[in-house]
């Protein structure tokens, strides 16, 4: 049951944004945004969303948020976990690598329920020290988890029993899959708790804190809204008292 049916106020999520051009009336002008699919699932499931631009000092959010979803997006700069960029990796977000990095550490330090998806899952692999696999296909030989630019492929994938993950969906999932790159080495304190048939990594999790789980897939594209209730649930529960 989303914690606002309980009577309490709804918690505050934030959502990493997008840094893309956009046009509205006769303006064309680079824009901080999110498909409404991330907006409409918080909603849903009991949440205020508020949007989080990329910025200095974006860790100031967490005075007043509940939680955060980083959003999907372009790859995060190889530099970042030692890497020379691989001749696929050409659709950068550098103003979003850093703020981002950063936030996600202060997030999971302060042990705020956190849900990244896709490039979201990516930065918090790299925040903690993981590494990343700069072109999926050259690794496990087919362009299946991303076939078409702007267009979504469904496959299954497999849950480890006991997650966190898997206590939300269960050991078998159809999820809705857009992405080049994939989890090479996994981040400190970070486990491996999805897979496709494939053995590309599909989620990554943290077992010590309330909620901080990573999909490689967008749950916000899909009717299954199961993952958003979880998180939003474990967002309206006060941390343990240190």
């Amino acid at each position: 049951m989303p914690t606002a049916a309980r009577g309490r106020r709804r918690p505050v999520i934030g959502i990493t944004t997008y840094v893309a051009p956009a046009r509205w009336g006769p303006w064309a002008l680079p824009a901080a945004l999110v498909p409404f699919g991330y907006v409409s699932a918080l909603s849903a499931a009991g949440a205020q969303p508020i949007l989080v631009p990329p910025s200095e000092g974006s860790e100031e959010i967490l005075t007043i948020a509940d939680g955060l979803i980083f959003s999907g997006g372009p790859d995060l700069d190889p530099s970042l976990y030692e890497q020379e960029p691989a001749a696929e990796t050409v659709h950068l977000a550098p103003e979003r690598d850093t703020p981002e990095l950063e936030l996600m550490r202060a997030a999971v330090a302060r042990d705020l329920p956190v849900l990244g998806i896709c490039r979201g899952m990516q930065v918090l692999n790299v925040a903690l020290g993981g590494s990343l696999i700069q072109h999926l296909p050259a690794v496990v030989g087919h362009d299946g988890h991303a076939t078409a630019p702007g267009h979504f492929d469904t496959h299954p994938v497999t849950i480890a029993p006991g997650s966190r993950l898997g206590d939300v969906l269960g050991e078998h999932a159809v999820v809705h899959s857009g992405h080049h790159q994939g989890i090479a080495d996994v981040g400190a304190g970070l486990v491996v708790s999805a897979r496709a048939p494939d053995g590309a990594i599909e989620a990554i999790e943290m077992g010590e804190r309330r909620f901080v789980v990573g999909v490689l897939w967008h749950p916000e594209e899909g009717q299954d809204q199961r993952l958003f209730a979880a998180m939003v649930e474990a967002a309206g529960v006060p941390p343990p008292a240190s």
